[in-house]
């Protein structure tokens, strides 16, 4: 994975950086968090589809299908079947791909599922660093960290880090970047 030199149109040579995973992942913890997180969702969604399908197949409405209502416990029955996969597999799939770092230069991170994003979010052009507990968070005792730049793209986001470690880093990040800007003017 070294990098390779380029030379561009005005005769520099540069080097391309290769992306390598971040080194950090998130608390064992978050894992449980999004568990919850997903079945307290699921649970919900298959509450009203199931309260529809009963109300369906009790009212009996002229203008729906006969084949709808006869078969109307499916729709609850495969929603259930999608939400106990989803509830199990995705939090723990995310958490084998959820990775970040912080550098002295850059905030790395490494999200998705399907589709991988790696954002490079640069110290020097961070203009805020917010550090949030929602209330399943506090629960795990877990934080998010966001990062935030002028850019449109350039908000960058940790959720599942320890409570301690994200409040560390974001008064760090707060710090760096402010010397970073004294520096800059």
């Amino acid at each position: 994975m070294g990098s390779k030199p380029q030379t561009p149109r005005l005769g520099r040579v540069t080097t391309a950086a290769s992306l390598r995973p971040p080194q950090n992942r998130v608390s064992r913890r978050a894992v449980w968090m999004w568990t919850v997180r997903s079945a307290i969702g699921v649970l919900f969604m298959l509450a009203l589809i199931g309260g529809a399908s009963w109300a369906v197949g009790f009212f009996a409405w002229s203008w729906v299908p006969a084949p709808v209502v006869d078969h109307v416990w499916a729709l609850p029955a495969l929603y259930a079947c999608y939400g106990v996969a989803k509830t199990i597999i995705a939090p723990r799939w995310r958490y084998r791909v959820h990775r970040w770092e912080v550098t002295a230069d850059v905030v790395y991170t490494r999200v998705g599922w399907l589709s991988r994003s790696w954002q490079l979010v640069p110290v020097g052009r961070i203009q805020t660093v917010d550090h949030t507990q929602g209330w399943l968070e506090r629960m795990f005792r877990l934080a998010t960290l966001e990062v935030q730049t002028a850019s449109h793209a350039g908000s960058s986001t940790i959720e599942g880090l320890e409570e301690p470690e994200a409040q560390r880093i974001s008064e760090e990040l707060a710090a760096r970047a402010g010397d970073l800007r004294d520096d800059a003017t």
